[in-house]
């Protein structure tokens, strides 16, 4: 295998937005990438994400934005930008006093940095067409990673005849074709250095726990989270709502939001305890429709029907909420692991995906910074060691990162859902962004900053 010359042979697993970046970054230095996803191709309309419905609005923030920017694709940033919507700040929704409907804006940033709104299936499509044009990546779809020895660098794969399309916690049922009965194809792989980009319930790091020393916390929080969509309005096939907030209707223990779409329609979802979505499952329709207006006003009728608003409860997934924290990130100079495979969190900060592309950022900082892609004949170690060193690096500085975004998502529920209710909390975000914006010199930078 190729160590200080020649080409690394790069194996990414996972082709979401995480991994198909990697494997950008990785191209770009000149590797040999190969990339193997568990799923159908990720760009067919009938291919469902595994942890998610068909539809999923996701916010971009600078953490990823940036990280597009350093791929050096010539024009990818820009066509992900121009099909993205701004958020310029949350719009709070509630019924006052008087008993009238209310919408209060709340901005991010004094300075006048905002969110941007994104389509899941987009950002990932744009991605892997870029990948798809360049002469030294191949795309596997349908391959199950089964195992790998990461002291030998190989890997196997079963060669899948049924996509996968459903989900652990809410499985379809799909049918076994004959030769899934048999037993899928298998096949080895050998490699340089595998990314393991393959999500929360990521096969890349159940494989390489045998061979690390991996510390692994796992917790399911008590709240479930179920899509809904609010359609553009029928008089005009405009936006029913602002475009350029996010929207939050806060209850306490519970929140219903709002993120807009290309299409002037709005993606939403519902966070409540278990006991919320099992109390609602048998009512009546009026009853139902009286529990909603109740603790989200404005909701139902008035952007969504009756009627759409049981059926989509009934119909779309109950899913759950799941954070993970693990070190180390790799091992050796074989295997890293990225994204929600190293760092899953809750999404109430909107920093997963973002955490997850600046993750590729960060690596690549690393390997470059070791030398692992100089031809120097000068240099007095091979590439395999100062991948070693660039991979231990990256993960002494890169696990506390992600743990303090991690900690940061889990807080931020009980601000969304409550806090921003509060005149204290107003206050407190009035008092942090003044002192950012008229005293500078004293380095206060407000959470939405760093």
């Amino acid at each position: 295998m190729p160590d200080v010359n020649g080409k690394q042979k790069v194996l990414v697993v996972g082709a979401g937005p995480v991994g198909a970046l990697s494997a950008l970054y990785a191209a770009g230095r000149g590797d040999d990438v190969a990339v193997y996803e568990l799923r159908d191709d990720l760009r067919d309309p009938s291919t469902t994400p595994l942890n998610f419905t068909k539809s999923i609005n996701l916010a971009l923030s600078e953490r990823g934005i940036n990280s597009m920017r350093h791929a050096q694709c010539e024009g990818l940033l820009d066509a992900v930008l121009k099909e993205s919507i701004p958020m310029h700040g949350r719009m709070i929704h509630g019924r006052g006093q008087d008993g009238e409907l209310y919408e209060e804006p709340q901005i991010y940033d004094a300075q006048g940095r905002y969110i941007r709104a994104v389509d899941r299936a987009m950002l990932n499509k744009r991605l892997l067409d870029y990948l798809e044009q360049m002469p030294n990546v191949s795309l596997h779809f349908n391959h199950k990673l089964t195992g790998a020895d990461f002291k030998k660098n190989v890997a196997w794969f079963e060669q899948r005849t049924l996509a996968k399309t459903d989900h652990a916690q809410n499985p379809t049922g799909n049918a076994p074709t004959k030769l899934d009965k048999d037993r899928p194809k298998e096949i080895t792989v050998d490699f340089d250095f595998m990314i393991g980009a393959d999500g929360a319930h990521s096969a890349a790091r159940f494989h390489m726990m045998k061979f690390a020393r991996l510390a692994y916390q796992q917790e399911y929080i008590d709240t479930l989270w179920c899509e809904f969509h609010i359609n553009p309005r029928s008089s005009d096939s405009s936006f029913a709502i602002s475009p350029n907030h996010l929207h939050i209707w806060p209850g306490g223990s519970f929140m219903f939001i709002a993120i807009p779409s290309m299409d002037k329609s709005f993606t939403c979802t519902l966070f409540a305890p278990e006991s919320y979505f099992t109390a609602l499952a048998p009512l009546s329709a009026k009853d139902f429709v009286s529990s909603f207006s109740k603790n989200f006003p404005g909701v139902c009728p008035e952007l969504i029907s009756p009627e759409d608003l049981r059926q989509q409860f009934t119909e779309n997934p109950h899913l759950p909420l799941l954070s993970i924290k693990c070190t180390p990130y790799h091992y050796r100079s074989s295997v890293v692991i990225i994204g929600d495979a190293a760092h899953a969190m809750v999404p109430f900060y909107g920093q997963g995906m973002n955490a997850g592309l600046e993750d590729v950022r960060v690596l690549f900082d690393f390997l470059d910074g070791h030398d692992v892609y100089s031809e120097s004949p000068k240099l007095a170690t091979s590439r395999k060691e100062r991948r070693a060193g660039a991979l231990n690096a990256y993960t002494s500085q890169r696990t506390p990162d992600a743990a303090a975004i991690n900690d940061l998502a889990l807080r931020n529920y009980q601000e969304m859902s409550a806090g921003v209710k509060s005149p204290l909390y107003r206050m407190r975000k009035w008092l942090e962004e003044s002192v950012s914006l008229y005293l500078p010199s004293l380095g206060w930078s407000t959470q939405y900053s760093r």
